[in-house]
């Protein structure tokens, strides 16, 4: 098991440039004449300005307050404003006058709400559809407190891309999120990958305090339930308030993480020390249309 001491002296590879240039202005620009969030921002994410040059954005629907309070995660938690049910078509909207090739739909969690707001989620899918048909649509849910209902309403829109992210190892799931725990992140996965329509997608970070044959056991069980897409990417704190990191690992140690994945059946992963769940989304289209050219 890793040291149980934070460590707080970023090593060298995980810094970044200021995120500027027109595809970010422009993607700012169109998100606040929406008045929309998106959570490149509120997550403070390592990739904004390459994932939106590369027109992929990730939008945060279902406002900017959390019902939840994990610690990990910087987006502002407490009660939440009233739902804003015109945001779907504001979203495929800004998707629309973007181009964006791949939108990432996300949100904070709403549990107060009946159905999560599983319902605002199908019908952002489904307004993008009309208004952008060649774009491709993947959503990166909350686990809907176990409700099969909720996760139903979207499965009916079928995304593209389903994503629900386990975060961290099963001994780590009290510490570090809030309400949530990894039976029910299982439950998701294995039923949305029953629907056989979408490719179902998971992340994990590092850095929190597990074991390497921690998260061997965890690539174990995702091959098991045979998701499609894994991300793993380092933790890095957001604010003294939240979790502190206990490790940075070196980006051959991703490469080796990446490769047990890979060994265990995982089709696509993305592994390394800025990796986030959109980060190049897109790419997982790309291998497969690659691996059916003769």
């Amino acid at each position: 098991m890793e040291s149980a001491d934070p460590v707080t002296r970023k090593p060298p590879w995980l810094k970044v440039r200021y995120p500027s240039g027109p595809a970010v202005a422009e993607t700012l620009r169109a998100a606040r004449q929406e008045k929309l969030h998106t959570v490149c921002e509120e997550a403070l994410c390592p990739n904004i300005a390459e994932c939106w040059g590369r027109k992929t954005a990730t939008f945060m629907i279902l406002g900017r307050v959390c019902t939840r309070s994990c610690k990990f995660c910087a987006v502002e938690h407490g009660r939440p404003a009233e739902l804003d049910l015109d945001e779907p078509r504001r979203t495929a909207e800004a998707v629309a006058k973007l181009g964006i090739r791949h939108a990432v739909i996300t949100s904070v969690n709403r549990d107060e709400l009946e159905d999560g707001g599983a319902g605002v989620f199908a019908a952002t899918v489904r307004a993008i559809r009309r208004l952008s048909p060649g774009t491709r649509v993947e959503v990166l849910t909350p686990d809907w407190m176990g409700k099969r209902a909720a996760a139903e309403k979207l499965w009916e829109a079928r995304p593209d891309v389903y994503g629900h992210n386990v975060e961290v190892v099963p001994r780590l799931q009290r510490a570090v999120r809030s309400a949530a725990t990894y039976e029910r992140s299982r439950w998701l996965l294995v039923e949305t990958k029953k629907q056989g329509t979408m490719l179902v997608k998971t992340g994990l970070q590092v850095g929190h305090g597990e074991s390497w044959d921690e998260i061997l056991a965890l690539f174990d069980d995702l091959a098991v339930i045979a998701v499609d897409i894994l991300t793993i990417g380092q933790y890095l704190q957001p604010s003294k308030e939240l979790a502190p990191v206990r490790r940075f690992y070196t980006p051959e140690e991703f490469s080796m993480l990446g490769a047990e994945a890979r060994k265990r059946g995982i089709r696509h992963v993305q592994s390394g020390p800025l990796v986030r769940s959109s980060y190049r989304a897109e790419e997982a289209f790309r291998e497969d249309a690659a691996r059916r050219v003769p």
